[in-house]
């Protein structure tokens, strides 16, 4: 039998301290069965983004050590960054990679909870495609309130009858307590058809309130991509603002388009996009499908590309 493969994209809470960022990594470097493919500490956002791809059982292993020691490492308590979070170890997004489908994957990620949960004790939210209600199967709706306002709401609600539906919907999947853990909040795992683009765009402006403007009108509520997750932040000790932006379907949702769409609605402010930056991987499809875009080409293959003759 074919061996099966899948990708995954833990997001840990720590990014500022090299030490600690090394510890937790070095826990899934030299894996048999497992391949460490890219470690992104983004301090701004006080996060680290690794890549891994792996066959079932070591890569399941892999990630229930690598929980373990964002559980030992990191205090919540004490964690502050501009991007949402409630966990230690805060978000797992798992992909079917070779040999899988995303009715393996959510196998995998059901047995992975359960895994680290009995390891750690930390509270598991299942979102996506392994979200136990209709109303959990958006990340931003299961991390609402990020790790003090979840926990608090789920001290508050767990033993007031007249909150008993609001607290159903939001409690862990798994948990001791039905509460986030004090110190390392919950993880959120997250089974996913399509690898995701995650992508910055860079502004000139000051302005906060013009990069949310931007974020919100990518997004489906704002009569944007229904494929598309975006904020408008601003990175400490960094000129200008960002568009942050999780481009979950490339297929459906082509790189360029919300790109474009940042500019377009940037220059009705006077505002100037400076940059952008690919965190993460991207397929090589998707990048030959914005490289065709923009310089207009006509009847490119990627045989055209020499690399992928060695692939």
């Amino acid at each position: 039998m074919s061996k099966q493969y899948f990708l995954a994209n833990p997001n840990f809470s720590e990014a500022r301290n090299p030490e600690v960022v090394e510890k937790i990594v070095s826990v899934v470097r030299d894996r048999e069965g497992v391949t460490l493919v890219k470690v992104e500490p983004e301090g701004q956002f006080n996060r680290t983004v690794v890549t891994l791809v792996g066959e079932w059982r070591p890569l399941l292993e892999s990630l229930v050590d690598l929980t373990a020691k964002c559980v030992e490492l990191i205090d919540m308590r004490k964690h502050t960054g501009t991007h949402p979070r409630m966990g230690a170890m805060d978000v797992i997004p798992m992909f079917p990679f070779k040999n899988t489908t995303i009715e393996d994957c959510v196998v995998f990620c059901k047995e992975l909870g359960q895994a680290i949960f009995d390891k750690t004790a930390m509270p598991i939210f299942y979102t996506t495609w392994a979200a136990s209600r209709e109303e959990r199967k958006k990340l931003p709706f299961v991390r609402k309130g990020q790790f003090e306002g979840l926990r608090d709401l789920l001290k508050a609600a767990k033993n007031d009858p007249a909150r008993a539906d609001e607290y159903d919907l939001r409690k862990p999947d798994l948990s001791t307590d039905g509460l986030l853990s004090e110190s390392s909040g919950g993880l959120v795992i997250a089974p996913m058809e399509e690898i995701p683009a995650f992508f910055n765009v860079f502004l000139d402006t000051e302005d906060l309130e013009i990069a949310k403007t931007i974020a919100n009108s990518i997004r489906a509520a704002g009569g944007g991509f229904s494929t598309v997750t975006a904020i408008g932040i601003k990175f400490e000790g960094q000129s200008g603002t960002v568009v942050s932006m999780n481009v979950m379907d490339c297929s459906k949702t082509p790189i360029y388009r919300p790109f474009e769409l940042v500019k377009s609605e940037a220059a009705r402010y006077g505002v100037r996009v400076t940059g952008s930056e690919l965190v993460g991987i991207v397929r090589l499809d998707f990048m030959i499908n914005c490289f065709e875009h923009m310089l207009q080409l006509k009847g490119f293959k990627k045989e055209h590309i020499i690399e992928t003759h060695l692939m």
